[in-house]
């Protein structure tokens, strides 16, 4: 009794170790590949939200659906390049007025720290001395050439998705040996790409007139870089809880930076605040609605995960892969409890009623019944 009891510990811990292997190996790959992980990531997001807009078009116009494949794809290519073009010159631009700025900045910077006591002003001098502009300017370069490398690999991988998805039914079902199985995971992957393309359009709205919001009190209080502040907060409102705030502070800084005037300054962080606080939390929740329902304690996890591993691209795209996941874990009966803990109110099926949810079944096989 006493060498079974001995066993089953020891397998126990072999389990364990094995586990703590696994997730470090899987970790240590999710570093060095995230260039190209980034970029699939992107590349499925866009692919997924292509789709949808790809069937509505044909079904709706009568539009032949390799045409409106086509025009997705050129799209794509173009709004990608695009948005990489405008990055990079908004990063030239916000090089140029740094440059310009310096010696205003050295002096607003610690005018604002005599407020806040003398240690916190010799921190901010500290600070700004041991600034490295050249390496800053040579960091945002590099940056901004890998963006417009991952932009090409993006839509290289969305072309051949494109390519690929007429076989995805075939591939799945093959995989799976089981149509009713095969039809599960259709799916479920139907349910990720549900409420996951609902999140991301209405993110992108909300986003859009945040910015857009943004844009207009720089120019009003005539400011440089509104154009760079704007783009800024349409990215860092992507960042659940903590984009919006540091999106504000970042605002705020440079109001007074540029102007120099603490009155203006106050007028911007305040109307900045007020609007990311009434878009943030009446706006926005009115308009996703139960699309989510992830546990808040659970979002902060996912993005200091996703940030630690991927950076400000990993905090992006963390919604996007805890929704996934939740949805994954409620349809296999050992990783319930996983996705219990990702949902808001525990209940990680019950709570979304789309017409996918409705005909899912857990994954896992069916125990049979005693003297079968």
């Amino acid at each position: 009794m006493r060498h079974s009891d001995d066993s089953i510990v020891r397998e126990r811990l072999q389990t364990v170790f094995l586990g703590i292997i696994a997730f470090a190996l899987v970790l240590f790959l999710l570093v060095q590949a995230k260039f190209i992980l980034i970029s699939l990531a992107i590349a499925i997001i866009l692919f997924s939200l292509t789709s949808d807009a790809i069937h509505a078009i044909s079904k709706r116009l009568k539009v032949p659906k390799w045409l409106a494949t086509t025009i997705a794809l050129i799209g794509i290519t173009l709004g990608l390049l695009w948005v990489s073009t405008t990055i990079v010159a908004q990063i030239n631009e916000v090089i140029f007025i740094a440059i310009s700025y310096t010696e205003q900045a050295q002096a607003a910077l610690p005018a604002l720290a005599e407020r806040l006591g003398p240690e916190v002003q010799e921190r901010i001098l500290t600070a700004i001395t041991n600034f490295n502009v050249t390496g800053w300017i040579r960091s945002l370069a590099g940056q901004a050439s890998g963006l417009l490398s991952g932009s090409i690999l993006v839509i290289m991988f969305v072309g051949f998705m494109f390519v690929e998805q007429l076989w995805f039914a075939t591939k799945i079902e093959r995989l799976t040996r089981d149509h009713a199985r095969a039809r599960q995971v259709t799916q479920i992957i139907a349910s990720i790409k549900h409420r996951v393309n609902r999140y991301l359009v209405v993110k992108a709205a909300v986003s859009a007139v945040t910015a857009a919001i943004v844009w207009m009190i720089f120019n009003a209080a005539g400011l440089d870089l509104a154009g760079a502040v704007a783009l800024l907060t349409f990215i860092l409102n992507f960042i659940p809880s903590i984009g919006s705030i540091v999106a504000t502070i970042i605002a705020s800084l440079l109001a007074f930076v540029l102007s120099g005037d603490g009155t203006t300054t106050a007028i911007v962080a305040i109307a900045c605040t007020a609007s990311q606080f009434a878009i943030g939390n009446v706006i926005e929740p009115m308009l996703l609605g139960q699309t989510l329902q992830l546990s808040s304690f659970g979002i902060i996890l996912s993005l200091a995960l996703w940030g630690v591993v991927w950076g400000i691209a990993g905090m992006f795209l963390a919604v996007p892969i805890m929704v996934a996941m939740m949805i994954i874990c409620s349809q296999i009966n050992w990783l319930r409890p996983v996705a219990i803990m990702l949902s808001r109110e525990g209940l990680p099926s019950a709570d979304f009623q789309t017409e996918e949810d409705d005909q899912i079944t857990p994954l896992a096989p069916k125990l049979k019944k005693p003297g079968m």
